[in-house]
């Protein structure tokens, strides 16, 4: 399940005005708030997803609001399926428009939402082997994110490639949709697993830098900023692990 990445042209402004001001002068420790505030909120939605996914899948109450009785998805578990693009989508083109905490509620709802997805893979898989690619995407993620805060070298032309191989990825998910390919399905878990592996490191050193400048934004768009920054990540985060599990995880 590729969840849809935030669209990127929402900083295209923020990032603009700091490069502009002189990247040399970025104030270290604006971007170190900055960013405190990014992966704080990147975390409370991966621990609301994470609660809302182990509570669906221990309570056979909730999951029938998913399932008809037979057995098959209903109506609220299309929508529980399909709202969480709708909603990226919604939150990336009407980001200018609404107010930091419309936001802050809908990451929110979002984050309900995608737990609410995953209990169908906490279904499928072992207990003991999500918890194990969730270490697993953690210390990848982790280092990444490191790599992308610490690094001097400019990611911007590899995020320029990455994104044109997860268009490519996509459309390639879409074709094996049809095709039912083993191998191909093989090929695109790994391309996947490289490619937000990648996007981890590109898209912190890109929050550093619009973080960097964020004084001169005012308080209203830096919380904005801030809430898209942690859907970003969270993103990054959940797609990496979906891809991970495909290799890691143990079917019930």
């Amino acid at each position: 399940m590729l969840q849809p990445r935030n669209n990127s042209s929402i900083f295209s402004s923020q990032r603009n005005q700091t490069f502009n001001s002189g990247a040399a002068t970025m104030d270290a420790d604006v971007a170190r708030t900055f960013m405190t505030k990014v992966f704080s909120w990147m975390f409370i939605g991966l621990a609301i997803t994470a609660f809302v996914a182990w509570a669906f899948a221990s309570s056979p109450q909730l999951l029938s609001l998913l399932y008809s009785e037979t057995g098959g998805l209903n109506l609220m578990g299309y929508v529980v399926m399909f709202a969480p693009f709708v909603m990226v989508l919604l939150m990336s083109f009407r980001f200018q428009k609404m107010s930091s905490g419309t936001l802050t509620l809908m990451f929110g709802g979002y984050s309900i939402l995608m737990g609410m997805s995953l209990s169908f893979i906490l279904l499928a898989f072992t207990s003991s082997s999500v918890f194990q690619t969730f270490a697993v995407t953690a210390g990848m993620f982790g280092t990444m994110a490191i790599v992308g805060y610490t690094t001097k070298t400019d990611l911007t032309k590899l995020g320029s490639y990455l994104f044109m191989a997860l268009i490519g990825l996509i459309l390639a998910s879409i074709v094996n949709w049809i095709l039912r390919s083993e191998m191909l399905e093989y090929i695109i878990s790994f391309v996947g697993v490289l490619i937000f592996t990648g996007l981890t490191a590109y898209d912190t050193q890109k929050l550093k830098r619009i973080g960097g400048g964020s004084e001169s934004y005012g308080t209203e768009n830096t919380n904005k900023l801030v809430i898209m920054g942690a859907l970003t990540l969270y993103l990054d985060f959940i797609n990496l692990f979906l891809f991970l599990l495909r290799f890691l995880g143990d079917r019930r």
